[in-house]
């Protein structure tokens, strides 16, 4: 099963390469090799440490927010699934 799960963009390191990305209070490094012109505040779809999709905030905020809901529900934490 493959999960890609949307995060915010928080700072873009200086090789350009990979980001800090916050996924709801957990922050973690990825790689933005693969998109076209990421910008800090950006949210981005995030699969396998590999930026691989920007979203737009609404799409993202539901995103999220369906996310929490399916996390909930199966009674995991949001490191379980990154």
């Amino acid at each position: 099963m493959c999960l890609a799960i949307p995060g915010k963009i928080l700072e873009i390191n200086k090789d350009g390469t990979s980001a800090l990305v916050d996924f709801d209070g957990l922050q973690q490094n990825v790689i933005i090799a693969l998109l076209l012109n990421p910008q800090v505040g950006n949210y981005v779809v995030v699969h396998a440490g590999y930026a691989i999709e920007q979203m737009n905030e609404k799409e993202a905020l539901e995103a999220i927010k369906q996310w929490k809901e399916i996390a909930e529900d199966q009674e995991l934490n949001l490191t379980d699934m990154l």
